[in-house]
Formats: structure tokens, C-alpha cells, sequence
């Protein structure tokens, strides 16, 4: 037998089936809820996972200003950015950037849970981030999902 009786199969743009997810973030761990999210978006979770195509799924985040946080984070967890010029470090506590944009922290822990590269960048734009329980996306007809049921 000089052939294989299987193939492996490579998905690419053409062969990837998307779908429309939406996750409740209300009392959602933050770090637990970004990592369960990252693995849909990437598509870790589906038969034909393939590392450099975008397989994953679309996903619509609502509550985001209800998230979780453990231990002492809503006081010592600090976002650092720079301005460009000498001396121009900025920190922002995590209750300053939950009153400012509620979305940008999950946003930014999923940001870091993607890859570092083109594909990463193209991943988080399939996320929506909305603070409320409203989104514009009901034509989409997103599938509530549970985030306990992902391991």
C-alpha cells in the first residue's frame, strides 16, 4: 500500500465556514473570559483548525462594563502607554478606563491573547465589544453561547 487512506486538509478563505457567536461577559472573569473568546476566534475549537488562515468564528461581547476582576486588580492593575515624548508615560487604573471605555479592557486582554502578527490584527476585528445588553448585529442571528462548556 504506497498510499495514504487519508488526507490531511488544509482549510483556507474559501473553505472556512464563520459563524456568529455572542457571549454574556456579566460576572465573567476577566483573564477566563478573554482566553475562551481568543480560542473562538481563532478557530482552536472547530475540526479544521489551520494555524495561518482565519477559521474562527465571529463574536458579539455585550455587559462588558459588568466584567470580574479577582483579588486586589480593581486597585493595583494599571494599563501603561507613552506618548512619544521624554518623560511621557501615562498609566490608567482599571476604574479609570472602566468609567472612560468599559470595552477597551476587554479589548486589550484579548489583544494580547492573538497572535502578534497580520493574522492577529485581522482576528480582533472580528470581535464586537458593546458596554450594554444592545447590539446592531440581530440580522447576524448570533448563537448564545456558555462559557463553561469551553474547555
Amino acid at each position: 500500500m504506497d498510499t495514504l487512506s487519508y488526507k490531511t486538509v488544509s482549510a483556507n478563505r474559501d473553505t472556512v465556514n464563520k459563524d456568529w457567536v455572542l457571549v454574556d461577559a456579566e460576572n465573567e472573569v476577566l483573564g477566563r473570559l478573554a482566553s475562551k473568546v481568543a480560542k473562538i476566534l481563532r478557530g482552536k475549537h472547530k475540526v479544521n483548525f489551520t494555524p495561518h488562515v482565519d477559521c474562527g468564528d465571529y463574536v458579539i461581547i455585550i455587559n462588558a462594563e459588568k466584567i470580574a476582576l479577582t483579588g486586589n486588580k480593581w486597585d493595583q492593575k494599571e494599563y501603561v502607554r507613552h506618548t512619544g515624548y521624554p518623560g511621557g508615560q501615562r498609566f490608567t487604573s482599571v476604574k479609570q478606563m472602566l468609567e472612560k471605555k468599559p470595552t477597551e479592557i476587554i479589548r486589550k486582554s484579548l489583544k494580547g491573547m492573538l497572535p502578534k502578527n497580520k493574522l492577529g490584527a485581522v482576528l480582533l476585528g472580528n470581535v464586537h465589544i458593546y458596554a450594554g445588553n444592545e447590539h446592531p448585529h440581530e440580522a447576524q442571528q448570533p448563537q448564545k453561547i456558555n462559557l463553561n462548556t469551553i474547555k
